[in-house]
């Protein structure tokens, strides 16, 4: 087993809700509980009872097992979701432009937004559909300033299922202009302590289809709201 596969094993076995983080890493490779089942040869009840908490917590085996079988089934389909890990895991550095978390169980838009107090601007018919697996807090003058394109895919982390949230912003624009350029794009964008956001921002939010929020929290408190998911 090698580096990445152990350190999501490490967390499924260390997770306070090891059913819960083994549906995200499933959910996150995009593979079916049948296709697991199948390839595990074992009932799709159980993979569910895993993921649901319903039986107890699969011991360090089985749990192996589970991940190894993952990696296999993304090979088998060319390995995309593997090399973004990858890349994400050799490229993982503190940058104080921005802060990336992961959960340990995938929510909704509409949860994340009811969590952090957030004014729905645009696409609230997107939220209660999407799973966030993640955010992404962003100094927004700093990254579009002092980023380069190629460290863009790094405020992703493991996954593009994730909301970014930008502070120092004072129209809203240049985000939006800048996710409208890119070639990948988050689930979802909020914007802090802005009272009034630029249209030119809320027609792009409508055109990449992707929910525009806005909230008053400060990044401390909610990093503390979104702490325990």
């Amino acid at each position: 087993m090698d580096s990445l596969q152990e350190r999501i094993a490490g967390e499924i076995t260390l997770s306070e809700s090891p059913g819960s983080t083994m549906k995200k890493w499933r959910e996150l490779f995009g593979i079916s509980q049948i296709e697991l089942a199948k390839h595990l040869k074992i009932s799709t009840s159980t993979i569910s009872d895993y993921e649901g908490n319903r039986r107890a917590s699969p011991g360090v085996g089985i749990i192996k097992r589970l991940v190894a079988a993952l990696f296999t089934l993304d090979e088998q389909r060319g390995g995309e979701v593997i090399r973004n890990l990858e890349k994400f895991n050799a490229n993982e550095v503190k940058n104080p432009f921005y802060y990336i978390r992961d959960f340990s169980a995938p929510i909704s838009g509409m949860d994340f937004a009811r969590l952090i107090d957030a004014k729905i601007v645009s696409n609230p018919s997107y939220l209660d559909t999407m799973k966030l697996f993640g955010y992404t807090l962003i100094d927004s003058l700093r990254v579009i300033l002092e980023i380069s394109p190629n460290e863009y895919p790094r405020l992703f982390g493991t996954t593009n299922e994730r909301a970014f949230v930008f502070d120092q912003v004072s129209t809203g624009r240049s985000p939006m202009v800048v996710i409208r350029v890119a070639p990948i794009k988050p689930r979802l964008v909020v914007i802090q302590s802005l009272e009034a956001v630029d249209k030119l921002a809320i027609k792009i939010s409508q055109i990449e289809k992707i929910p525009l929020l806005t909230t008053k929290l400060n990044t401390e408190e909610m990093k503390l709201r979104l702490g325990n998911i």
